[in-house]
């Protein structure tokens, strides 16, 4: 497939850098989201993002404004009539995923490929409410997705070979690395990393040691980059939570129940970076 426009559904965090990326493979984008806000915000995350590069001296300023080129907004779903490859970065939600893939499917032409960003939820279930289901396939992206090297590849029960060739070279496009992955409860990174996580959580409930310990015990002595409850805060809690929930549905196994401290922290609204308050209290930083 001559991938020439990618659209991306959701202008968040993942979305935004997803749009990033593919922008500056130089593949045209169309990055979408319900409000035009939010959608704006999308946008000024990608130029903060390239500026930060200009100033390390990484990339031009010709090559930011060229990105930004590349980058058209849009708040409705029929937008997608105009993509070759679209590529859904929304809500950890079956019902809001399959809602939005059964419009898209609607909208697409029938060349184009449907890709979820989904950390953990079934790609075969989301591709059920589809008419091409042979085209429909997970993309999963690490965040921050521009520095992230990794992107697992999740075929569903009916995804095609030639879906898959498609997304593979995508994504070595964007000068990543696929790995396939079957369409297993949490794939391989979140199934591995969402219980270290979860069990870090439960140390802190037991009180076998402190926030910070906990993660200090993780950096040092496991050479971890920042401790587990430090990148849950950066994943959000609320995420967390989620994909704990989907482990714990999927395989029926104890070993994934959801800490009951990650729990009440969602409750309490305390979703991590993103709203200055999880384990630790951003509130003070810039």
């Amino acid at each position: 497939m001559n991938l020439r426009t990618v659209m991306v559904i959701g202008a968040g965090q993942m979305g935004s850098g997803i749009a990033q990326v593919f922008a500056m493979a130089e593949v045209n984008v169309i990055l979408h989201d319900q409000e035009e806000e939010a959608v704006q915000k999308g946008v000024q995350s990608i130029e903060r993002n390239l500026d930060r590069s200009v100033s390390k001296g990484k990339i031009s300023e010709e090559v930011k404004a060229s990105t930004l080129g590349r980058i058209e907004v849009a708040t409705e779903l029929k937008k997608a009539q105009q993509a070759d490859l679209v590529i859904e970065a929304i809500v950890e939600s079956m019902e809001v995923k399959k809602a939005v893939f059964k419009s898209l499917d609607h909208y697409a032409p029938s060349h184009a490929v449907l890709a979820s960003n989904t950390s953990s939820l079934s790609i075969t279930e989301i591709a059920s409410v589809t008419e091409r289901p042979e085209k429909v396939i997970g993309m999963h992206f690490m965040n921050p997705v521009p520095i992230m090297k990794l992107v697992e590849i999740i075929r569903g029960l009916q995804t095609s070979d030639e879906t898959y060739e498609t997304i593979k070279e995508a994504t070595e496009h964007l000068s990543k690395t696929p790995v396939e992955v079957k369409d297993f409860p949490g794939f391989v990174s979140n199934r591995v990393l969402m219980p270290m996580i979860n069990e870090a959580i439960y140390a802190v409930y037991e009180g076998v040691a402190s926030i910070e310990d906990v993660d200090e015990v993780m950096k040092l002595g496991m050479n971890h980059p920042m401790g587990p409850l430090t990148l849950a805060d950066f994943i959000g809690l609320d995420t967390c939570l989620s994909i704990m929930e989907v482990l714990h549905d999927g395989f029926g196994d104890s070993k994934y129940r959801p800490c009951p401290l990650l729990k009440q922290y969602v409750q309490a609204g305390w979703y991590g970076k993103k709203v200055g308050r999880g384990f630790y209290d951003y509130s003070v930083e810039e």
